[in-house]
């Protein structure tokens, strides 16, 4: 996600990394070649389309709705990732007070029962990470390692899901908790019920992974939007004359940007620039609930790099 300052007006309409430019720029630079080249042959050569501008003025109005309508489509998907990634935060937060504060037996908790608490909210943690990397396809999970077991680790590459077998396992070990008695019975529902969140959470990030805007009205969108554009110059050379490049520039900047910004919102939980900083997130979920245990040798918080916060 990108993090700057928003104070200078000049820095956003002078900003290229992180926008449409670098993914537009040789439609655009396609597009002026071919204006240039119609405005050419009709100064020099006298070469009329007799194609009035109307038929364009009404697309373009209908093109620029349809645009609207998908870009909407595509920031709901974003914001809603964002928010099951807020939820995640809350949810997290509440199970490792759950953990620190209803298990374990009455009075002052033994050694036994303060390692079992750092496991739990370390699995916790693991379970928040494991999220981030399965949402990335990721295929490296090793730095789960300061959190689970090694042999936990490597069981977890046959894990199909690995966040639901971290959950799974932290679930067995609440069970065998209150078959000890250092779970009241009163307490184990409201705990399973926060895992039960972080399940539903997990659900809706992958049906948002999973599930992209239909390839067809994708795919119909950019092949309206390109042969709009590229057939402009033919439509308004005989109004704008030598203008004709300027103008047909303009415009395909206005529609290339917008197609552009729907096919970056998309899919909000990759590593471009845009997208959400689940990285910073995951690493402040845990030094929030590695503070709960006490601890204060703890990582950094993430900060941006070049503007971007991953």
């Amino acid at each position: 996600m990108i993090v700057t300052k928003r104070d200078n007006w000049w820095q956003f309409v002078l900003s290229y990394r992180g926008t449409e430019l670098p993914r537009t720029k040789w439609r655009i630079l396609g597009v002026a070649i071919v204006a240039s080249v119609v405005t050419f042959l009709e100064e020099k050569h006298g070469f009329h389309p007799n194609l009035t501008p109307l038929p364009y003025t009404l697309i373009g109005v209908a093109l620029g709705i349809f645009l609207g309508f998908r870009n909407n489509a595509s920031y709901d998907r974003w914001w809603e990732g964002r928010k099951l990634w807020g939820a995640l935060v809350n949810t997290s937060r509440t199970l490792a007070r759950q953990f620190t504060t209803l298990v374990g037996p009455k009075g002052a908790p033994t050694d036994e029962v303060v390692a079992l608490r750092k496991t739990l909210v370390y699995r916790g943690i693991a379970f928040v990470h494991a999220l981030r990397l399965s949402l990335r396809s990721a295929t490296d999970y090793s730095e789960l390692e300061p959190f689970l077991s090694r042999e936990e680790v490597s069981a977890l590459a046959n894990e199909s899901n690995k966040p639901a077998a971290i959950t799974h396992g932290t679930a067995k070990l609440l069970r065998d908790a209150w078959e000890r008695g250092w779970i009241d019975t009163m307490h184990l529902p409201s705990i399973d019920a926060t895992l039960t969140a972080l399940t539903d959470i997990q659900g809706g990030c992958e049906r948002i992974k999973s599930t992209p805007i239909p390839f067809l009205s994708t795919t119909l969108m950019h092949r309206i939007v390109a042969a709009y554009c590229y057939t402009l110059p033919f439509g308004v050379v005989d109004a704008v004359k030598i203008y004709t490049p300027f103008v047909v520039v303009l415009v395909a900047y206005a529609f290339f940007g917008l197609d552009v910004v729907g096919d970056e919102l998309e899919e909000p939980f990759g590593t471009e620039p845009n997208d959400l900083s689940l990285s910073a997130i995951s690493r402040m979920i845990e030094v929030n609930l590695r503070q709960r245990l006490g601890e204060t040798e703890l990582p950094p918080m993430l900060q941006p790099v070049d503007e971007v916060l991953s």
